[in-house]
């Protein structure tokens, strides 16, 4: 499967007359986004806000934050990278972006998709569960979350009255699936900035590619937990499903997308998903120092029943790839913890080498136990680091959403948020602050 990404800089966002690019700005019509993003008979209201790097904006709760991308052309062909071309390859593209949501359940992950590269649709609005997060677009919070270096358009949307939780979370999530989709649009017709392809071909020929080099895998764990700890893969709720293959290409198209309101730190918001940096990095390696195969994708598990099943079955996948070793990645802490050190276990135990990517609770003094679980088969780990840090993050001149969540999303405690509008609370209220998949800058060393 082969894929072509154009990535158009965007550098500024503005209101405007009409939503388009032109010279690395994109252009918005507010009241035309607003209208597309209330598209369902459950939310009551959208406003639209802007927030750019270096602003004194903060934002919470945010909910998911999603990369605005378009698809050009489906399938494997090659495209041409002129506009022109793009632009009559689009009326045949078959597939979509967020298949399963806004597009069919066609197959993606080939041919050609644009991506506008620096930009973000932020959801926000009153708080669904108490595991959503904070953005702060400057100041000492900028520095622990990838998204104070975007440029943030920031839905605050109202559901109607009455509604549950779940289908609350429904609802946001969706109206910033059709925002992100309609802004993506305005790249359909531009020349891209910087280009890049990714190429993974059926498994038999993969791996025959690089005879002399390391085999390697990616075991994609997806927080499937339930209770608004959700995944999907294409429109697929990861809980129902057994782990299974899956191109890595795919998740550049929306393939996985976020459902759930984990701790804000170490949740995968669909933005990340989609710019997985440990595929990013596996990519970069490939014929280098290693052959990468492909993705395992699997889940997390409440039961010990059923967390038993998805490790043996995902050691099985892994071993009939034929890898030598494989990266997992967790999302999420505690109860997440038993999947990992199960499928590091049950891998290790078929001689195939494993390197975990985590973070840690070690409390906020850093010296209580990091995992839930453990084995001495987990000596090769990287953390994301300590989520129970704790930091003050001064008064904002604008906030967007509702202050007072501070006091009780996770990571916060009666009384984080100040007469003065300062949050004192771990670094566990901001979103990526300790991402699982590396999407960030912390970590931490054995001393």
């Amino acid at each position: 499967m082969r894929l072509e990404i154009g990535e158009i800089t965007i550098n500024d966002i503005q209101f405007g007359a009409a939503t388009e690019v032109k010279d690395g700005t994109l252009h918005i019509n507010k009241k035309e986004l607003a209208k597309i993003t209330a598209q369902d008979d459950r939310v009551k209201s959208v406003e639209v806000f802007l927030a750019r790097p270096g602003e004194s904006v903060r934002i919470l709760p945010v909910k998911d934050v999603v990369e605005p991308r378009v698809k050009i052309k489906a399938g494997g062909a090659n495209a041409s990278t002129d506009a022109s071309t793009a632009s009559a390859g689009a009326s045949a593209a078959t597939g979509g972006i967020f298949p399963g949501f806004m597009a069919g359940v066609e197959q993606v992950g080939s041919g050609r998709t644009h991506v506008l590269k620096g930009a973000a649709v932020v959801t926000t609005g009153k708080i669904v569960g108490f595991q959503e997060g904070i953005i702060d677009m400057s100041g000492p919070g900028a520095e622990y979350t990838p998204f104070s270096k975007t440029q943030n358009i920031v839905l605050k949307i109202e559901p109607v009255d009455g509604i549950k939780q779940h289908e609350h979370e429904v609802v946001v999530r969706l109206a910033g699936f059709r925002a992100a989709n309609y802004l993506g649009e305005a790249g359909k017709n531009v020349k891209p900035d910087n280009e890049k392809v990714y190429e993974t071909l059926p498994l038999l020929q993969q791996a025959a590619l690089y005879p002399n080099l390391p085999k390697v895998a990616y075991v994609y764990m997806l927080q499937t937990q339930g209770l608004l700890h959700n995944t999907f893969y294409y429109g697929v709720d990861v809980r129902q499903i057994v782990p299974t293959f899956m191109y890595p290409t795919e998740v550049m198209d929306g393939a996985i997308v976020s459902g759930n309101c984990v701790s804000a730190c170490d949740k995968n918001p669909t933005y990340i998903h989609a710019n997985n940096p440990v595929i990013e990095d596996l990519y970069a390696e490939h014929g280098k120092t290693i052959n990468f195969l492909g993705c395992v994708i699997t889940n997390e598990n409440v039961t010990l029943a059923d967390k038993e099943r998805s490790s043996n079955m995902t050691a099985k996948l892994v071993e009939y790839m034929g890898a030598d070793a494989v990266i997992i990645s967790e999302e999420g802490f505690g109860n997440p913890d038993a999947d990992l050190v199960m499928n590091c276990n049950k891998i290790e135990a078929k001689g195939i080498k494993t390197v975990l990517i985590t973070d840690e609770y070690a409390g906020q003094d850093g010296a209580s136990q990091s995992l839930a679980d453990s084995t001495p088969l987990g000596n090769a780990c990287v953390t994301a680091g300590n989520a129970n840090e704790v930091v003050t993050l001064p008064p904002m001149d604008t906030v967007l959403g509702f202050p007072e969540v501070a006091n009780v999303i996770a990571g916060g405690w009666e009384g984080s948020l100040a007469a003065d509008g300062s949050i004192t609370a771990e670094i566990q209220v901001i979103i990526g602050a300790t991402n699982e998949l590396g999407y960030g800058h912390l970590t931490a060393k054995a001393v």
